[in-house]
């Protein structure tokens, strides 16, 4: 059975927000006390913190679909509806989120660190939030937004202070068990150890963390054996620790020869060639293994390593090795800089960024843009107030403008969007500026108080008229 899991990939679907509500207040004696419909609540987000107490994904690799609770609509009498509750999912120290392509999303070290996976939608507004000066009483409220949602990959990079690496039964799991309180599984057969095993060690005032990496051969940069799967849990480790087998039963091998072929290995994966180096030589309570460290050390010390001699079984050079390892990982972590508080990079727009752009399609125009489909995914297409103030809210924002330098003319074919949740209309030019207003979608002149006989309209420059287009029913849905 499956008992460590260290990538999966991962559907996570935040909430929606909670549509809006059209409502009017009515008690006696005031059927129209204006409206009252309350805005709909924000979806829960979906989000990654990292808990140390986790140390797989195996969850996810069992229930790889995960969703955040949509936000409650809102109701009459000016209630919100109430926001939904967010997904916390709990991540081992060291877990990278990346797309299905191998793009990098975040890197996630160190406990409670967070990342908002999916965001949830905000909700719908009310006919109360969008009433106005001239609209009074909107017969209409908003869509909530839907939640977002993508696809996923975790993959768990071991968080160590010393990875050991080695051939499979060259004593590494028997070194993680002396040197600290690990109990891995230990056994006389090759890839005994399936998963990274993680120890803490203390020496002295220095505490670190060791790992137990799987054991290699050759080819295993390209996937062979268990390598790759287990290769990437080597590249968080400050330090590394050649673990070789003096007192090996295979007649081919030798303890240099199995040095470079490692070393070969983390080569060709790459990003590891600055790393300090330690040679361990196990198994030296063997009198052909000490026989075998004595020959090779002086070749050993000739490359530049630094060597010790060591035995898991009776624990000599135990204390050294614990020692040696101590002060290296002491040296790498003050050479290593120090980790700034977060920053927030911020991204400012262009100066020309209209917000949307115009693609011509044969055929027809096409809109893309966050707002504009946004504004058609919260519309009620059934509800002409509504279709009209997305008509007002698209020429606020340049839609009209950028059609006509894109070409269009009257009766052309206009998609807001893309795939199945695109919206095609009809596209008319607005009436000219200075054309008698009748009145202003969403305006209910029930609630006009009668002017005074005496009362003379005040004649509004032309700059100040209301968007000489809010009598035009500009983008009608086909249909």
């Amino acid at each position: 059975m499956t008992t460590f899991v260290d990538r999966v990939e991962l559907h996570v679907a935040a909430g929606s927000g909670g549509h809006g509500c059209a409502s009017v207040h009515r008690e006696k004696f005031k059927p129209l006390g204006g409206p009252d419909g309350g805005n709909g609540g924000r979806g829960g987000d979906v989000i990654l913190v990292v808990d140390q107490a986790v140390t797989t994904l195996l969850d996810y690799h069992h229930s790889p679909h995960r969703k955040a609770t949509n936000g409650k609509p809102g109701a009459g009498d000016a209630r919100s509806g109430g926001d939904g509750s967010d997904l916390v999912l709990k991540v081992p120290d060291g877990t990278v989120v990346m797309t299905k392509d191998g793009e990098l999303i975040a890197d996630l070290v160190g406990h409670g660190t967070t990342y908002v996976a999916a965001q949830g939608g905000r909700g719908g507004l009310g006919n109360q939030a969008l009433a106005s000066v001239r609209r009074k009483a909107p017969g209409f409220a908003l869509f909530g937004e839907p939640g977002k949602d993508q696809q996923i990959v975790l993959e768990l990079k071991t968080v160590a202070d010393v990875a050991l690496v080695g051939y499979p039964s060259a004593g590494k799991s028997s070194l993680i068990s002396v040197l600290s309180a690990a109990k891995p599984k230990i056994a006389d057969y090759p890839f005994t150890t399936l998963i990274p095993n993680l120890g803490v060690v203390t020496a002295g005032s220095t505490v670190y963390t060791i790992a137990d990496v799987p054991g290699l051969i050759p080819g295993a940069s390209q996937g062979k054996g268990l390598g790759l799967e287990f290769l990437r849990h080597v590249e968080r480790c400050s330090v590394l620790v050649h673990v070789l087998d003096t007192a090996t039963l295979e007649s081919e091998r030798d303890p240099l020869t199995d040095l470079d072929m490692i070393e070969t290995e983390l080569t060709e994966y790459g990003g590891l060639e600055g790393r300090p180096r330690l040679i361990v030589l196990n198994k030296v309570d063997i009198p052909d293994g000490q026989d075998l460290a004595d020959i090779i050390r002086p070749d050993l010390e000739a490359r530049g390593y630094q060597v010790l001699e060591v035995s898991a079984v009776s624990r000599l050079g135990l204390k050294e090795l614990s020692f040696a390892l101590a002060k290296i990982v002491s040296d790498a972590r003050a050479a290593k800089p120090k980790e700034e508080s977060t920053r927030i990079i911020i991204r400012p727009k262009a100066v020309d960024d209209t917000g949307f752009t115009v693609v011509p399609e044969e055929g027809f125009f096409r809109i893309l843009g966050e707002k504009p489909e946004r504004w058609v995914g919260q519309t009620d297409f059934s509800n002409d107030e509504a279709v009209g103030y997305l008509a007002d809210r698209l020429n606020r924002l340049g839609v009209e403008s950028g059609l006509v330098k894109a070409g269009a003319k009257e009766g052309d074919e206009v998609v807001i969007g893309n795939g199945e949740d695109a919206v095609v209309f009809d596209w008319e030019p607005t009436m000219a500026a200075g054309a008698e207003m009748l009145g202003r979608r969403g305006e209910d002149h029930r609630f006009e108080a009668p002017r005074p006989a005496t009362t003379r309209r005040r004649e509004r420059p032309e700059e100040e008229q209301d968007d000489a287009q809010s009598e035009y029913d500009g983008f009608k849905p086909l249909g």
